[in-house]
């Protein structure tokens, strides 16, 4: 049997020698372990599950700057990119794990080995549901703040006034149409970006629902196999249920949020239809 063959079947191979090889004469016992296929995946969750907690550590520090003036459009990208490469890493550790804990069950592992896979599967289910908190924390903020707008997209308001301060009187009507025709601009280019603040506070509901739910059935899976070699992830069912509870009701908040932020997108879409009839009229008198 090669030795591909041992790492494909999960077994170690352990031999004994004297002095690094073999001698017919007087021979000291001495062991050389050669890695299993098992302990390899073993050492590759564990570096997965670092992985996950060193991401989710800055995925928190994301989630605690929502509210803050950092928090614009392109900052939300950035939280939902980070969120979305922490469920990827979720997805290939569960895998991995899985794999794992199968090599182990078809072939005659040691109860130490099955043990540490248990351990394993312990600090993954400890790192989600670190996850899932800030998940649900996540979901709460995006509903409560909206992003920031930064002011220089905004038409200066002082400068206007200043112009007209020191216009002439017959070239003051020329310059309020202009401010007026700037306002409208202003309140188009605020309903595009309420559209997209709705757009990405939607995608965000529908990527934490389906990031819950697949986490679920991975913690189904991994509880199922784990305590089939007689070890017991910590209240499974119930850390799925309130998880589940919690995100639902995250969910239901952005949903509530999002109609709100659309009801006030039409408010906008009226009050640009007013200041353009104020503006024509104000037109038709200049002209009269």
């Amino acid at each position: 049997m090669s030795f591909e063959d041992l790492e494909s079947s999960g077994r170690c191979l352990y031999v004994q020698g004297g002095g690094g090889s073999y001698s017919w004469g007087r021979q000291t016992k001495q062991t050389i372990t050669i890695p299993c296929a098992s302990d390899h995946q073993q050492s590759i969750v564990a570096s997965l599950v670092f992985q996950i907690n060193t991401s989710l550590t800055t995925f928190q520090r994301l989630v605690n700057t929502l509210g803050s003036p950092k928090d614009t459009l392109h900052f939300r990208q950035k939280l939902h990119g980070k969120r979305q490469k922490i469920g990827e890493l979720i997805k290939e550790t569960s895998a991995k794990l899985k794999q794992a804990i199968e090599s182990d069950q078809h072939s005659q592992s040691s109860a130490t080995r099955k043990i540490a896979n248990g351990k394993l599967a312990k600090d993954f289910q400890s790192v989600v549901k670190k996850f899932q908190k800030s998940q649900q924390l996540a979901a709460q903020r995006e509903a409560a703040y909206t992003p920031f707008i930064s002011p220089e997209i905004n038409p200066s308001r002082s400068q206007e006034l200043q112009i007209s301060s020191s216009a002439r009187p017959e070239s003051r009507s020329v310059i309020l149409l202009e401010s007026k025709r700037q306002e409208l601009v202003h309140l188009e280019h605020e309903i595009l970006l309420n559209e997209a603040i709705i757009e990405e506070r939607e995608q965000g509901i529908m990527e934490i629902q389906q990031q819950i739910g697949e986490v679920n059935e991975m913690f189904k899976d991994l509880a199922l196999m784990v305590h089939e070699q007689g070890i017991m992830l910590d209240d499974i069912s119930s850390n799925i249920q309130s998880s589940h509870d919690a995100t639902t009701q995250a969910a239901q908040q952005l949903t509530k949020a999002s109609k709100i932020q659309q009801c006030n997108s039409s408010m906008s879409c009226l009050l640009v239809v007013i200041i353009g009839v104020i503006l024509l009229i104000i037109i038709v008198l200049v002209l009269a």
